[in-house]
């Protein structure tokens, strides 16, 4: 199961892959040593690749540094060798993930949120199979009351999934459906109870009180719910996601968030700039349309299928 997580990874972040080693491969390789010049065309890389301005300052700084050591030979391998280390150390988590075997608390409210078109039913549909899968009984809660197609697609994903939805008439109350959808998890003695909301844009005021009243009614019934606020991002807009981060935790306390569509863009390093901007642990990321596409962020295996083996870039 792992051998296959990690071979989709590491096919997941091709693109990635292609904009980070191949091309530090081919500057490094162009002057076979590592002068500013180098460094400079290697800061434009990993620039370029949406690790941030700050963190590929970082990441040059320590190259800088390790240049000027006598043990240091500068080549592609030892270059790339380097940059994983520091780049996993600087995703390291002591909450990555979510708990999926053993949960602190029933029902497990978890609170997802994020604006339209980040793939956030899809994540939600694919977390409800994945606690599904573990012994779980799972209840969604639709508390997209706004968009009229939002409940029948998530119906579709519940019933993919093979769990419970609790659903309201469209116009309905979104915290009112949540503090029902606790209360009717508590009665079901449900162990993890996922919870929808609206694609809300993160630059709409109103929209964002929202999520504060469905986080106060889920307190209501629960006074540790939600124990678990997860921030969709579509890895794809680069660093558009960081200002969306930003709103989000202000208004709904995040902590963690979810990277999607990481198959289908170059700025896989995106997460790299959501940690060192945020402080926010990447706990879950997608790298394929599949049900079991939505996996746990595992720094050392996500660096290495970002950057693949020094040898061979």
């Amino acid at each position: 199961m792992l051998s296959k997580f990690l071979d989709k990874l590491k096919s997941g972040l091709t693109k990635t892959r292609e904009a980070l080693a191949e091309k530090i491969a081919a500057v490094v390789g162009k002057s076979g040593r590592l002068d500013e010049q180098t460094l400079e065309e290697l800061e434009v890389v990993l620039i370029q690749a949406d690790v941030g301005v700050e963190t590929a300052a970082e990441l040059i700084e320590e190259l800088r540094q390790r240049a000027r050591q006598q043990d240091f030979k500068g080549g592609s391998a030892e270059v790339i060798e380097l940059l994983k280390d520091h780049l996993a150390g600087m995703l390291d988590s002591e909450d990555q993930g979510l708990p999926f075997a053993e949960l602190p608390a029933r029902p497990y409210t978890i609170l997802v949120v994020g604006v339209n078109g980040v793939g956030k039913t899809t994540t939600i549909g694919k977390l409800a199979k994945r606690y599904a899968e573990g012994g779980h009984k799972v209840l969604i809660a639709a508390c997209d009351t706004f968009r009229a197609a939002a409940v029948p697609q998530l119906e579709i994903w519940a019933e993919r999934a093979g769990v419970d939805i609790v659903r309201a008439q469209q116009g309905a109350d979104p915290a009112a459906v949540a503090f029902d959808a606790l209360g009717a998890a508590q009665a079901r003695g449900v162990d993890v109870l996922i919870v929808d909301t609206a694609g809300r844009l993160h630059n709409k005021v109103n929209l964002m009180e929202e999520l504060k009243k469905i986080r106060r009614s889920l307190a209501k019934q629960d006074a540790g719910a939600p124990h678990e606020t997860l921030l969709v991002l579509d890895a794809t807009t680069g660093q558009n996601t960081l200002s969306q981060a930003r709103q989000f935790h202000q208004a709904t306390e995040l902590t963690g968030l979810v990277l999607t569509k990481l198959d289908g863009t170059a700025k896989g390093g995106i997460a790299l700039a959501l940690r060192r901007g945020m402080g926010i642990p990447v706990k879950l990321i997608g790298v394929g349309e599949g049900l079991d596409d939505l996996q746990p962020f595992e720094s050392r295996a996500f660096v290495e299928a970002m950057l693949g083996r020094g040898e061979q870039a």
